[in-house]
């Protein structure tokens, strides 16, 4: 019987698809030359089919029932896929503002905090001492202005104080004995040289009288410095207790009970894990649709949840060494999420634009190839797509139909050519 080999039959390309993959693998010498002949004669086997007409063979086969579905332009988000990293939205090591020896500390790692709480105590007797020595010298200030150590100053008047009484007095009484003096030399009584003297005296007292008033003043500024002091001896006792600035987790225990801190010495380091910061950044192509206020969807691995973000920050500029915009997104943690983490996003630039999309159960993949099954003179017949962004059971097609067109809902095995028989 007559033969003939079709080397573009289904048959044929599928085997040939085959054929060259083997070839291709990098252990194919170790397979033997006999290997190769015997894949060589079932690719033939397959190309070349008997002389009689498709329909022979193809009459005894019975249509197979099939649905269609009508394709059709469907919204769908149109995002931008990037990676970036989850960071704390607030990170801040908490140190001791005195020195002293660590009295308490009521902290451990991953120990949650609150804005306000007590997280470590110093000993506070020498800060109470120096409290008490602010506080003596304020009294002695106070003394030195003639003040009662317990009364208000509010309504301390200069002229008040001894010492400016005193040198106003002697100055009024040289005033005096001077304008006597003068009336006396004007009617001839007295000689010059006696108002010269008056005036002198008068001048002594005038100095003496402002010496007093800078003295006072300068007892004022003392008196205020042994204030200020007071203040601070009572700030260095609120010191010795730490708190947190803010609510948070603790990462990091940098100190011990009983040892010695000085200033500034780190006791914990607090961070802030709801919300984080998802820092990404955008090819210079995609910038321009990046916006703030856009919805992201965050996954990380190893967790099936999508978290969901909102663009909050964009650098104002595009770097120049890699091209790219960096975007701060802040994303609510459930808890599960940890700063550090490497996390996948899609940044939702368009929620509703248009486009051909099919479900993914009227696919079939083949060798790297996707195809629809559409249905031509009561016959299957095989489409090629090109596919582009996936959204839940929902595919975009890029290429290889329109919209308007019908094809087969799960398709199956059904192949080019097979007759089909369309049902509702």
């Amino acid at each position: 019987m007559m033969t003939k080999c079709d080397w573009r039959a289904p048959e044929a390309i599928t085997a040939m698809t085959i054929f060259i993959h083997l070839f291709s693998h990098p252990k194919a010498a170790k397979f033997g030359l006999g290997f190769f002949l015997l894949a060589l004669l079932g690719f033939s086997s397959l190309a070349c089919k008997s002389g009689y007409p498709v329909a022979a063979r193809s009459g005894n086969t019975p249509p197979k029932d099939v649905r269609l579905m009508k394709i059709e332009e469907r919204p769908m988000e149109n995002s931008i896929a990037v990676t970036g990293t989850l960071a704390a939205y607030e990170q801040a090591t908490i140190s001791a503002k005195v020195a002293g020896r660590l009295r308490a500390i009521n902290v451990d790692l991953g120990s949650v905090v609150h804005k306000g709480q007590v997280i470590a105590e110093l000993e506070q007797r020498d800060a109470e001492l120096r409290l008490q020595q602010a506080e003596a010298s304020l009294a002695q200030a106070r003394a030195r202005l003639g003040l009662d150590p317990k009364a208000s100053d509010e309504n301390f008047n200069v002229e008040e104080t001894g010492t400016v009484r005193q040198a106003k007095a002697v100055l009024e009484q040289a005033q005096a004995q001077l304008n006597r003096l003068k009336a006396l030399s004007q009617q001839g009584i007295i000689s010059k040289s006696q108002l010269d003297s008056a005036e002198s005296e008068h001048k002594v007292a005038l100095s003496k009288y402002q010496d007093a008033l800078e003295e006072i003043r300068n007892r004022q500024g003392i008196l205020l410095q042994r204030k200020s002091e007071v203040e601070i001896a009572k700030q260095q006792i609120l010191d010795t207790v730490i708190k947190a600035a803010f609510d948070g987790v603790v990462q990091e225990k940098r100190a011990n009970l009983g040892e010695h801190v000085s200033s500034g010495t780190p006791i914990v380091t607090v961070v802030r894990i709801d919300p984080l910061r998802l820092r990404v950044e955008i090819p210079e192509r995609d910038a321009k649709a990046v916006k703030q206020g856009q919805l992201v969807r965050v996954t990380v691995e190893g967790d099936s949840t999508i978290y969901n973000g909102i663009i909050q920050r964009l650098s104002p500029a595009i770097s120049a060494q890699n091209r790219v915009l960096v975007v701060e997104a802040e994303v609510r943690n459930n808890g599960q999420l940890k700063p550090g983490a490497f996390a996948k996003a899609d940044i939702i630039v368009n929620a509703t634009s248009m486009t051909i999309a099919v479900p993914t159960n009227t696919l079939v993949s083949f060798a790297g190839i996707d195809k629809v099954i559409a249905i031509q003179d009561g016959k299957a017949l095989e489409k090629p797509v090109t596919l582009g962004r996936h959204n839940g059971d929902w595919v975009e097609v890029l290429a290889g139909i329109k919209a308007g067109e019908a094809i087969v809902i799960d398709p199956g095995n059904l192949q080019t050519g097979q007759p089909v028989n369309i049902i509702q």
